[in-house]
Formats: C-alpha cells, structure tokens, sequence
C-alpha cells in the first residue's frame, strides 16, 4: 500500500520512493472489454505507468458505441441505489483484479462533480444527480467493491465549490472513506486552473495529498508551473501532483481555438510540473484513451468544453508522449532524484525555465534552445544535457563571467534538460 514519506513531499511503497506516472483512463468501466482490457495494460505497463485514474460512475463526457452499462437506475432525476447493477461492478472488479495484478494501482473517482448538484458541469443537465443523503450509503457500497485492490481514493472528480452544499457533499465521503479505509491514500480532483480548496476539506487530517489541474486550455499552460509553486507551498505539507496537464493529441484549444497538443506540449508540461513543486508524481492523458473511443463511437463534444473528436483508442495508446513519460519517471528513479526542491538561480527573466535541486544535483528544463545564465558557478566537467525528443545526451560549454554560469546553446532542436553537478 502507498503511504506519504516523512517529509510529506512524496510518495512511497513498502519504504522506497514511488513516483506516481498514471494514465487517465476514466470511462474503463463502461466502456472497456476485457480483452482489450487486457492489452492496454501490458502496453501501459510496459511504457512504465504504475497508476490508473478511474471514475467509478460512467464519464459524462466519455464516447460512446452501442449500449452502455449503467451502475444504477434513475428515479426523479437522481441515482437510485436501490436500482443496482450487479453486472457492472462484477465487471469493473474484474478489471482492477487484472490491473493490479499487472502491477498497478488504481486511483478510483467516487464523485465526478456531475454528479453533484450547483457544481459548474451540472448546468450542462447531462446526466442524474445524488441526493445528498445517498453520499454516505453510496461510499460504503463502493468500499465494500473496491477496498481489496488497495485504490487511492479521489473524492471529487474536475469539481469546482461554489457553495458549501457542494463541499457537505465531499465532506460527507471523505468522512466516511476515512472511517472505512484509512489507510488509503486521499485526495480532490479539482477543476482545471483552480489553486483554492475549501479549508474545511484542505484541512482535513484524512486527506493526504494535493492534487491539481493544469488542464486543457492553451491560454493558461502556465499553470502547470504557477500551481505547482502554489500548492507545494501550502499549509499543511502534502505530496503534490499534476493530476490533469493537457492531454496529447486534444484539441485544447478550448472553446474556440483551433489546435491539438503535441507531443512536446504534454511533455513541458510534465516537466515544469515535476521541478516546480509537483514532484511526487504526473499523469498523463491520450486523446483517445481517457474517452475509449472506437471509429464507430459518438464523442460528447456538445458538452463540457467541446473538445474535438479523439483518435481510436488503439491508435491513442501508442502516442509518442506515452512513452516521454515513462522517461521522465525512469530517469528521476535511476538517479535517485526523488527529493526535488525548487531552487531560484535562473538569471534569464523566462518563467518558462523551471529550475529543481536535490541534495547533489540541480536539474534545468529548457523548453527552447537557449543560452542559460544561472546565479553561481557550476564547474564541473560532468554536467551534460539531454534532448527529451531524442533522448541523446551532450555536454554542457560552460563559461563563468563575474558571479554566474553561462551555458551556451546545445545542438538540440527542441526541449531539453541540463543536469548539473553541485
């Protein structure tokens, strides 16, 4: 089981450090046939992910072919709990039973804020609501479903809080996910771009770690750095994760702009994310995986923020940025570079370079090829750079004019990241 370390800026298992990589594949329940089920994780397994971002609930905004499994009945516009689906949880506990045994952990959403009334997806009227006092009864039902597979428990799913209504009912689950399986991890899924949590759910000694949204808006990529910064900085302490930057091959360009994240999108924002606060894990999202979408599906995109139509899911699991990464989490555990601190030695006036230290090491993500001028002199002759497209790796031409490091350009065409010796 996963537990947070000592410093409360990470993750661990069985005592070493567990950096979280998780794919977003959140309509798997209803979507997903066990033999394709079982394909997809031997593919993410081998790319290197070791967490699974599930909603327990059919996704609102999922793609659709043929009919779809429902957990539970509808009675006056609300889910009845009474009117249970038996099939469908026989079905998703077959699934994670295959998952874990591949080796990952699930990271299961009991509340996607759809499913919440006042919440902002609910004026979209897409899908039924609980009554509050089904919150409770419907938690214990889903421990009783899913607590052998040793999930994270993501409270809230993309949710805003725009009352205190809509904070009772995630307060209401919290409370009883923390009775029933305290040892699990906890945690909110918030909506895209926001840095502010209710304090009575911030506070709350039962959840474990921060996540945040950096999104799918081309506008405000920033935030994969700027909310990291943030919430590492929060009080009390929690390991921070990026648990939604920009998906590869979406038309983020939300709502009216033309345009899809490539892959070295998605991968400054993994980057910026990890050195700037969010260390203690990333996950990542495939246009295409996250919906499970099929040539023959229809895409929700008349709702929500109307992204453009996925690729096949087939296609979708094979994206280069899959396999980034992967690279990313590989490279930071072979290392040994787990105990990632922000550091302020960047003299060039561009946000966009996200500078992190550990105890022997500064890492430097470049996003465009450059020359960088740091505070201090870094002389040793090991220090080298890696191109994150290719993966080459060169030596850094240094000089050191007055008090600082100017590293000169290096033959690389895109991002790149500078490892230095202290």
């Amino acid at each position: 089981m996963l537990k947070k370390s000592a410093d409360l800026r990470r993750i661990e298992k069985n005592g070493e450090p567990f950096f979280y990589l998780a794919d977003t594949v959140w309509s798997a329940f209803t979507n997903i046939e066990l033999r394709d089920w079982s394909y997809y994780l031997k593919v993410r397994r081998q790319q290197g992910f070791n967490v699974l971002q599930i909603n327990i609930l059919p996704q609102w905004d999922r793609s659709v072919a043929g009919e779809v499994m429902e957990p539970f009945g509808v009675k006056d516009g609300y889910l009845n709990l009474e009117d249970k689906n038996e099939a469908y949880f026989t079905h998703a506990e077959k699934m994670l039973e295959m998952a874990v045994e591949h080796g990952f952990t699930p990271a299961l959403v009991l509340l996607w804020c759809n499913y919440i009334p006042e919440t902002w997806a609910t004026k979209f009227g897409s899908s039924p609501a609980f009554r509050k006092e089904d919150i409770k009864p419907y938690t214990r039902m889903m421990l009783k479903h899913f607590n052998r597979f040793d999930p994270i428990y993501i409270i809230s799913g993309d949710t805003d809080f725009p009352t205190e209504s809509v904070t009772d009912y995630y307060l209401d689950a919290l409370n009883v996910v923390a009775e029933e399986a305290p040892d699990a991890l906890k945690v909110l899924h918030i909506c895209g771009r926001l840095g502010e949590i209710p304090a009575r759910l911030q506070n709350h000694p039962a959840l474990d770690l921060y996540f945040y949204q950096s999104g799918h808006n081309v506008e405000h990529q920033e935030t994969a750095y700027t909310l990291a910064e943030h919430f590492s900085q929060l009080e009390p302490t929690k390991p921070v994760i990026n648990s939604e930057p920009c998906y590869e091959m979406m038309g983020g360009y939300s709502p009216e702009r033309y345009g899809r994240f490539s892959r070295e999108d998605i991968r400054r924002a993994a980057w910026q994310s990890v050195l700037s606060g969010a260390s203690a894990g990333i996950t990542y999202g495939a246009h295409g995986i996250w919906s499970w979408h099929t040539l023959d599906s229809t895409f929700g995109s008349s709702i929500g923020e109307g992204f453009t139509p996925p690729f096949d899911w087939r296609q979708a699991l094979h994206f280069d940025g899959a396999d980034d990464y992967g690279f990313l989490k590989q490279l930071l555990l072979a290392n040994q570079w787990t105990d990632l601190t922000p550091v302020d030695v960047l003299v060039n006036p561009i946000a966009d370079i996200r500078i992190s230290e550990t105890t022997d090491t500064v890492l430097v993500y470049v996003p465009s090829n450059l020359p960088v001028y740091l505070k201090g002199h870094f002389t040793s002759p090991d220090d080298y750079a890696i191109d994150l497209d290719t993966r080459k790796q060169v030596a850094l031409t240094k000089t050191f004019p007055e008090d600082q490091t100017r590293i000169a350009m290096t033959p690389f065409m895109k991002d790149s990241l500078y490892v230095l010796h202290k």
